[in-house]
C-alpha cells in the first residue's frame, strides 16, 4: 500500500506525469509536490531521467494553466460569471476572488504570472484573469513555463535528495506520499464543506 502512489506513477510514465501535471492546475486537489516530488525520486532510482521529467512535467503544468487562460480569453465576464457562480463551489472560488485576483493582475503586471508559479494559493487562479485581460498568448505561456520550469526542477530535486536521504527506509518514503495526498485531499474536502460564497456570507 505504501508503494502504490509511486508504483502507478512509474507504470504512467511520462505521459502520466504530463496528464497528472496537466489535472492538478484544473481538478483539485491533485497535489503538483508530490507528482513531481515522485519523479524526482524516479529519477534517483534511475526509473525516468531528470530533462525529459522536467521538461514534459512543465509541459503539462503549462496545459493546465493555458486551460484556465483560455476559459477567462474566450468566455469574458458575462459568460464567466454564471459559470463560477454555478460551479464555483467546487473550486471553493465565488466571483469575489476572481475580481480580487483580477485586480491584482492589473496591478501587478504580467510578470506576477511568473512569479506566482511559486505560489501554493495563486499560481492556477491567477491564469483566469490573465485570459480575461487578454494578456498575449506567447507571453503567458512563456511566463507560465519559465516560472513551471524552475519551481518543479526544484520539486524534482527535493525528491531526489528525499529518496537519497532514506535510501535504506523506502518505506518511510510511501508513507510519506501517502500522508501527503491524504493530507491535500483531506484539506480540500474541508474547505469544500466549510466554505460559503460571499452572498450567503453577508
Amino acid at each position: 500500500m505504501d508503494t502504490l502512489i509511486i508504483d502507478l506513477i512509474e507504470r504512467g510514465g511520462y505521459f502520466g506525469i504530463f496528464l497528472l501535471m496537466a489535472l492538478e492546475n484544473i481538478i483539485p486537489p491533485v497535489p503538483s509536490e508530490v507528482i513531481m516530488g515522485i519523479g524526482g525520486l524516479l529519477v534517483e532510482r534511475g526509473a525516468m531521467d531528470f530533462w525529459p521529467l522536467l521538461l514534459i512535467g512543465t509541459a503539462g503544468t503549462t496545459a493546465g494553466n493555458y486551460w484556465w487562460y483560455w476559459l477567462g480569453d474566450k468566455l469574458g465576464y458575462k459568460r464567466l460569471r454564471p459559470l463560477i457562480d454555478r460551479w464555483g463551489r467546487w473550486l471553493t472560488v465565488d466571483w469575489e476572488h476572481i475580481e480580487q485576483a483580477q485586480r491584482f493582475f492589473v496591478r501587478r503586471g504580467h510578470w506576477v504570472i511568473f512569479f506566482l508559479r511559486f505560489s501554493p494559493f495563486l499560481r492556477t487562479i491567477i491564469s483566469l484573469p490573465a485570459g480575461l485581460a487578454h494578456m498575449p498568448l506567447g507571453k503567458f505561456l512563456a511566463y507560465t513555463f519559465a516560472g513551471s520550469l524552475i519551481w518543479n526542477a526544484l520539486l524534482i530535486l527535493g525528491g531526489q535528495l528525499l529518496a537519497a536521504w532514506l535510501a535504506d527506509s523506502q518505506d518511510v518514503i510511501g508513507w510519506i506520499i501517502i500522508a501527503m495526498v491524504v493530507l491535500a485531499v483531506a484539506a480540500y474536502v474541508w474547505r469544500f464543506f466549510t466554505w460559503k460564497p460571499r452572498a450567503e456570507r453577508d
